[in-house]
């Protein structure tokens, strides 16, 4: 299993760090590539995903666990994660004094704290060290790790890698708290937890939208003589050359002409024209 979780980090690009190094980061860092990338140890990635999950398992309640992503691409894991082990996610703009002002109205207090970003998470991670609240956090290579308790080595920055480290940790958790056994592969799929574009959203709506439409004129089949609703009148024909022998013929008046040709008969607005 451990070995499927890496190959998928490097189907992901959770090991593709940055240019810029972080002295704090330097003991995650396997090598540098020529040109100049450093490259995370994906091995320690692992130990620091068992680590968080347990520390996560420690919190008796699950709703007193936070999980923080200002950045776009992991607001859809954060949700996802949230759900999957039962903590309250924060998705977008952390409004500050969450955590320290006790007149604000979504006031918290949480006891484990988990943000996509330590940069970009900056404000939660130091209001939560003025309340002593411990704090995970997904870190890259250029990530300062101040008020951070447990970093988890990756690449917070692509969408498809953000997404793998949630789906990871949640996974550990419910293998850890016992809901889900180890034997049984998790039936949720990794593909919930990346970030999806509008454009491809739209996409998908007008795809399914379309689908819809087909399968209703397919549902209704085509109109032949075989496949006449009821009440319809007995004068169908499937040639509409035919001339129809049914209720339609009888309304026509007696005096009506029978082409365009003929004169009309006497009586009508010609007669009272003449008169």
């Amino acid at each position: 299993a451990q070995e499927d979780d890496m190959q998928k980090m490097l189907a992901c690009q959770t090991h593709i760090g940055t240019r810029n190094l972080e002295v704090s980061m330097e003991p995650y860092v396997w090598k540098r590539r020529s040109d100049g990338v450093h490259i995370i140890n994906i091995g320690k990635t692992w130990e620091k995903i068992q680590l968080a999950a347990r520390a996560i398992v420690a919190v008796e309640n699950p709703s007193d666990i936070v999980v923080v992503s200002a950045r776009p691409y992991g607001q859809r894991a954060v949700l996802k994660f949230a759900t999957a082990i039962g903590a309250h996610a924060i998705s977008g703009r952390f409004t500050p004094g969450t955590f320290t002002n006790q007149i604000q109205a979504k006031f918290m207090e949480p006891r484990l704290l988990i943000v996509t970003d330590p940069r970009l998470d900056h404000q939660p991670l130091r209001e939560a060290s003025y309340v002593n609240i411990p704090s995970v956090a997904l870190c890259h290579t250029d990530s300062p790790l101040l008020h951070v308790d447990i970093a988890i080595p990756c690449n917070n920055k692509a969408k498809h890698s953000i997404g793998l480290m949630y789906w990871l940790l949640a996974r550990e958790v419910l293998h850890l708290r016992g809901t889900l056994s180890r034997a049984t592969p998790w039936d949720v799929m990794v593909d919930l937890y990346f970030y999806r574009e509008e454009s491809d959203r739209q996409a998908e709506d007008q795809a399914q939208s379309f689908g819809g439409q087909v399968e209703g004129a397919q549902d209704a089949g085509e109109w032949g003589a075989n496949n006449v609703p009821e009440g319809v009148a007995a004068g169908y024909t499937d040639n509409w050359g035919t001339p129809s022998t049914g209720e339609w013929a009888g309304e026509t008046g007696e005096g009506a002409p029978t082409g365009w040709d003929q004169t009309p008969v006497q009586g009508g607005w010609d007669a009272e024209a003449t008169a």
